[in-house]
């Protein structure tokens, strides 16, 4: 039994990320190795807030999954839950910086061992002294049994009375937009706070108005949606009460990758300290992501740009008027 419960448990693949010293790959590039996958991103932002966070996962026994558990051990994520299998691999991805967009990022996790994940794998002790459950869509389409996985773990952890929050995180880089509507469709009903981006809610719900499209996770059985608006900010809603959150200000834009997961860790932070069914917090938790968001953009790398709380509160208290 843990002294005291775990704030949130975080569920999913992480991988090595290997990017270059220069701005571009090439034959003489020489890469430095990080960790990024979406819900260790979200772990490792929540820790950076004092929460007490588990991340799961399933690694190879490899070097790589040793640089993933030496960079979450040291942020204070726990990860008594992390199986490493012999003779499986642990997914790596490369990212480039590119002129006039996002970076280009280059994924090799196909046959990885988060990817043969099945649900005869969920196990009971990962949700015990937890209050809430964090995953995201990406799990849904690494492999033929993790759909089935994913809706296992959120029936678990709700039938033990955790709240379960989950962030779409559609990429049709692994799966046709046919599959991401019909596999989030099945997770919905065990959803408590919906996490889309806005074309993530057109995806399910069709071209609808923002008010309509959080109306829609609704009646599909969330309790609260808060949809990310990109620069424009956020909105979010709940049966009783809908607030429109503006954008956080930067100077400028580095890399949005992780962006929304820093987002998340925002908004479950403020969530995890009141019940789930009381409307006064939300204004605080949409603030908080939207700036955790912004300052996601301004760094290099998935998750290094979280701050610690303290800095984070000299932000949202005024003590520091921008960022850098």
């Amino acid at each position: 039994m843990a002294d005291k419960p775990y704030d949130i448990v975080t569920l999913g693949e992480s991988m090595v990320l290997l990017q270059p010293l220069t701005e571009r790959i090439g034959p003489s590039a020489h890469f430095v190795p990080s960790v990024g996958g979406a819900e260790s991103n979200v772990a490792a932002a929540l820790a950076r807030l004092d929460l007490r966070v588990r991340w799961i996962s399933r690694l190879g026994n490899d070097p790589f999954a040793k640089i993933i558990m030496s960079a979450l051990a040291g942020e204070g994520v726990d990860l008594s839950c992390v199986e490493k299998i012999n003779g499986e691999r642990t997914a790596v991805y490369f990212k480039e910086d590119s002129l006039f967009e996002d970076p280009r990022v280059y994924y090799y996790r196909k046959e990885s061992a988060a990817s043969k994940w099945r649900k005869e794998h969920v196990r009971d002790v990962w949700f015990e002294d937890v209050k809430h459950l964090h995953i995201t869509g990406i799990t849904l389409a690494l492999g033929e049994g993790t759909r089935e996985f994913v809706v296992s773990a959120m029936k678990k952890a709700s039938e033990r009375g955790l709240t379960v929050s989950f962030d779409p995180n559609v990429r049709t880089t692994l799966k046709d937009p046919v599959f991401w509507k019909e596999a989030i469709e099945d997770v919905l009903p065990y959803v408590d706070v919906f996490m889309p981006g806005r074309s993530e809610a057109v995806l399910l719900f069709g071209n609808q108005s923002d008010e309509a499209l959080i109306q829609a996770g609704l009646d599909h059985g969330a309790t609260i949606v808060t949809m990310k608006l990109g620069e424009e900010g956020s909105l979010t809603g709940s049966k009783s009460m809908l607030h429109r959150e503006k954008g956080y200000p930067i100077r400028t834009t580095v890399d949005t990758v992780g962006a929304g997961d820093a987002y998340a860790a925002g908004f479950l932070s403020v969530m995890t300290a009141h019940k789930i069914n009381v409307d006064d917090w939300i204004p605080n938790a949409a603030k908080r992501a939207n700036v955790m968001g912004a300052i996601a953009t301004t760094y290099k790398g998935d998750w290094e740009g979280s701050p610690l709380l303290h800095e984070l509160n000299d932000l949202l208290e005024g003590r520091v008027m921008e960022l850098r």
